[in-house]
């Protein structure tokens, strides 16, 4: 009897300590104006808590996030947590009228949702209009009590989240642009930490400073949260260790330079192993589109060697805003971690085989004699598979989807393959006005619980030429792989790795190229798919997937909860 009573003791031990180690994280988010200081002029955001950027939410694997939001005035507002997987709670993942109706300005609701099989570094953000421009902050998991990194822990840990700046309010350049059918006006200033830096007007105390020590290694999560563009980042005269990509491990790169498109996120150790001084580190765009306007500033933060003499920092030099090359070998580079923490080893056998061509479109300007300010006249418009995604308005996408009630809400007709075949990346297409208009539409791909699904990525030469970072909601996917031009059916699968691959939950895909990925559909509900370049989601580049109930309480969809908010 007193050897069962010890062993029931030790079992109950490691179950309340396995309860204990996963804790309830709760936070408050006031969305207020504030009106902030930058580039010589005032100007009134939208923010959390009155901070740009939002507060840090740092949380462990197997803890459970409660945030209560509480709207004020002017504005509509959501909060979808970028890469978090949301399993078996869809209702908290974020995406005005696809997951949830907006939380009008003076109501609340508080976000519930648990963080299991990830570590890393994500973020959360704004989901309705532009607001994300200032919306926005860091998601920290760390791994469970007891658990550590599988590399040596760094001295220190920072967030480094890069932002774009409008010295305007950005829901009004959103409507004039769709209003009119150009292309909206383009940002300002970049920003690290909220700050545009001293290469700025106006901003040499608007600088974010990190100080070091001499001799210590420290992690950097570095966050892209701008809107419309994707950054190189250097620190001058150090080399970096890619750790991690999208809250997933990856095998150790050496770097000097990164480069993230809107909505990645790279985890990277630096050790301060430079003379004592001042170093720049600093973030430009990427911008592959030839011809098109873009914001081609570069932003600044400092990083201070801890009894450094010098104060003037040195100046990484920093890639060509066009230089593919450069961020091409970046992006497929990187692999996966086999056997690290949260690994999933790649599914073998493919269920759903899909090909989604995507890219620029034109739209009919409405009024029949009526001139719009896109390209002959027309409506600028985006889709994919020709398909020009429009988001519905009396019910959300997943409220449809949960009461059977889908009828003026979306179809479930979305092609698995493009309409029309023609040469995708050939430049001579980019204004060929047979295959130039989409339509605008609400369709979605039923997917059975527990598929795999292969998907070829294929961006198109419409409009302009350029790379599209395309997210998905709900899931992280095998990057299997990438290339330049139009995919090739026999040849290029080939290329496939599927031992080491690296794990995303948002990809650049390859200017006027194309990329592989796979991922199992294993979450009941209705997952967003759409480019995270927020100019072209606002055309329409997006889609969704529908994935249907399993069999068991544990693959089946719980009820919404009785607060969601109403349309």
């Amino acid at each position: 009897m007193g050897r069962f009573q010890f062993l029931l003791a030790c079992a109950l031990a490691l179950l309340a300590s396995s309860i204990t180690s996963a804790e309830i994280v709760e936070h408050f988010f006031h969305v207020q104006n504030l009106t902030v200081q930058r580039l010589c002029h005032e100007q009134v955001i939208t923010t959390i808590n009155g901070t740009l950027p939002g507060p840090v939410i740092s949380v462990r694997e197997g803890d459970n996030l409660v945030i209560h939001v509480v709207n004020q005035p002017p504005y509509n507002i959501t909060i979808h947590w970028h890469g978090v997987f949301q399993l078996l709670s869809a209702w908290a993942d974020g995406p005005s009228y696809v997951t949830q109706c907006p939380i009008r300005p003076g109501r609340t609701y508080a976000y519930k949702f648990n963080i299991t099989g990830q570590e890393g570094t994500l973020f959360w953000h704004a989901h309705v209009s532009w607001l994300r421009a200032t919306v926005y902050g860091a998601l920290i998991i760390k791994p469970r009590f007891g658990n550590s990194y599988p590399f040596p822990s760094p001295y220190e840990e920072f967030p480094i989240l890069l932002g774009e700046y409008w010295d305007a309010n950005v829901v009004d350049i959103e409507n004039q642009a769709l209003a009119t059918g150009v292309a909206p006006k383009i940002s300002n200033a970049f920003t690290i930490n909220g700050q545009p830096g001293d290469l700025y007007p106006c901003s040499q105390t608007d600088t974010y400073k990190l100080e070091v020590i001499q001799g210590k290694t420290y992690m950097l999560r570095i966050i892209n949260a701008a809107l419309n563009n994707q950054l190189f980042f250097k620190i001058a005269n150090h080399k970096m260790k890619v750790v991690a990509i999208d809250a997933a491990y990856t095998e150790t790169y050496v770097t000097d330079v990164i480069i993230l498109s809107p909505g990645q996120t790279t985890d990277v150790l630096f050790t301060a192993n430079q003379p004592l001084g001042s170093y720049y580190m600093a973030a430009r765009p990427y911008f592959s589109a030839q011809g098109l306007p873009f914001d081609n500033t570069t932003t600044s933060g400092i990083i201070v060697y801890q009894g450094a003499k010098s104060a003037t920092p040195i100046m990484p030099a920093l890639p060509a805003f066009n230089d593919t090359p450069t961020a091409y070998k970046f992006y497929t580079n990187i692999t996966g971690f086999p056997g690290g923490p949260h690994w999933v080893p790649v599914p073998l056998q493919v269920d759903e085989h899909m090909f989604i061509t995507f890219g620029g479109n034109l739209a009919p300007c409405e009024g029949g004699s009526a001139k719009c300010g896109g390209i002959f006249g027309q409506r600028f418009s985006a889709s994919m598979n020709n398909e020009s995604f429009q988001l519905p308005s009396k019910l959300s996408m997943l409220q449809a989807f949960y009461s059977n009630n889908k009828k003026g809400i979306y179809t479930t007709d979305f092609p698995d393959n493009p309409p029309l075949v023609f040469d995708y990346t050939n430049p001579s297409n980019a204004l060929n006005q047979s295959i130039i208009f989409a339509p605008k539409s609400t369709k979605v791909k039923t997917l059975k619980y527990g598929s795999t699904v292969e998907i070829v990525l294929q961006s198109t030469a419409l409009i302009a030429t350029e790379s599209h970072p395309i997210h998905f909601h709900g899931f992280s996917f095998h990057v299997l792989a990438q290339g330049f031009g139009n995919y090739d059916t026999e040849n290029d699968p080939r290329k496939f790795n599927l031992v080491n691959p690296q794990i995303r939950n948002t990809i650049a895909v390859t200017t006027g190229g194309w990329a592989v990925i796979r991922f199992t559909a294993n979450n009941p509900g209705i997952w967003y798919v759409h480019c995270h370049i927020e100019l072209h989601l606002s055309w329409g580049l997006a889609m969704a997937f529908e994935v249907e109930n399993g069999r068991t309480p544990s693959s089946t969809l719980p009820p919404p909860p009785i607060d969601l908010p109403k349309c």
